[in-house]
């Protein structure tokens, strides 16, 4: 875990170098808090590093019989498959960018796809490691369409919740923090997000972008799938779950009235225009997640 937040500090450190060196900066919404506007053209894509740091730690160890067995491998691999989809959209961000020209982002009907896909793979893995059904009635059938929907749901969970400074890293650490014990690959995370957050502590100096936050739901999801209770995960990272609910309920309240039910979603962007500093904004949810952890902790007994 030292070597991988070292190695994390050292390779976002430079990332954010070579960044402003080539302009990778982020362009900042001019409807969203005011605050923000002085972030305009911060690098943007930080996760990249931090997911190359987790890589290059966790497959020597895994190949030397140090990072645990099948279930590790299967959720690295998922959370770098979950990754790559979210550096795709990293990259068309980034280029439209530097040329002023060019699509913006992936579309939600590419994206999402391409995120089924990965999330069915990992469930026809996982789902016959769980030690009993999660769908009473419907088999392995019914396990394999519930983890790819936890798995798929959790990465744009946690994706909502980027936007704040040292938000998303503060809540992703907390969340997994049951699991550290039982978990290599949630163990160096939490080591990796720590090297991040150095450079993403309010004022950020980089953004984390999709790759980031697509690896760090992919990892708290087959954590939790396949050490502790798939129906834990939603109580440990309900900041999260609060942030893409509440982006349903904007898009569903808009619909029907033609009014904003919320100032701006995701949650936190409401706190932020109603009044809250980016600074409490993210301390109060680390708050929250830390309660609602503890809960989850003592569900599994109190062990790490």
């Amino acid at each position: 875990m030292v070597v991988a937040a070292l190695l994390s500090l050292l390779l976002v450190g430079l990332f954010i170098r070579v960044s402003k060196a080539r302009g990778w900066g982020q362009p900042v919404r001019k409807d969203g808090p005011q605050t923000h506007l002085s972030k305009e053209g911060t690098p943007t894509a930080g996760g990249v590093p931090f997911v190359v740091a987790l890589a290059l730690v966790f497959f020597p160890l895994y190949l030397t019989g140090n990072a645990g067995g099948p279930r590790e491998l299967l959720i690295m691999l998922t959370a770098l498959g979950m990754g790559l989809i979210g550096g795709a959209d990293d990259l068309l961000k980034v280029r439209s960018r530097m040329t002023g020209s060019g699509r913006k982002e992936l579309l939600a009907r590419e994206k999402f796809p391409l995120q089924l896909i990965v999330g069915l793979a990992f469930a026809w893995f996982a789902a016959p490691l769980a030690a009993h059904e999660l769908v009473p009635g419907f088999g392995q059938i019914g396990d394999i369409l519930l983890l790819t929907l936890v798995m798929v749901g959790s990465v744009n969970a946690f994706n909502f919740t980027d936007g704040v400074d040292g938000l998303l890293g503060g809540v992703a650490i907390i969340v997994l923090l049951p699991l550290l014990a039982l978990s290599p690959s949630a163990a160096l995370l939490v080591a990796v997000l720590l090297g991040f957050l150095w450079f993403n502590a309010h004022p950020a100096r980089v953004f984390m972008g999709d790759m980031g936050s697509h690896a760090i739901g992919a990892i708290a999801a087959g954590a939790y799938v396949l050490y502790a209770d798939v129906w834990l995960l939603p109580i440990a990272a309900i900041v999260p779950v609060a942030a893409v609910l509440s982006v349903i309920i904007q898009v569903t309240y808009f619909k029907r009235t033609g009014k904003r039910f919320f100032k701006m979603t995701p949650i936190h962007h409401h706190f932020e225009l109603s009044g809250w500093p980016e600074t409490h904004v993210a301390m109060r949810f680390w708050v929250v997640t830390a309660i609602a952890t503890a809960g989850v902790w003592w569900m599994l007994g109190g062990r790490p």
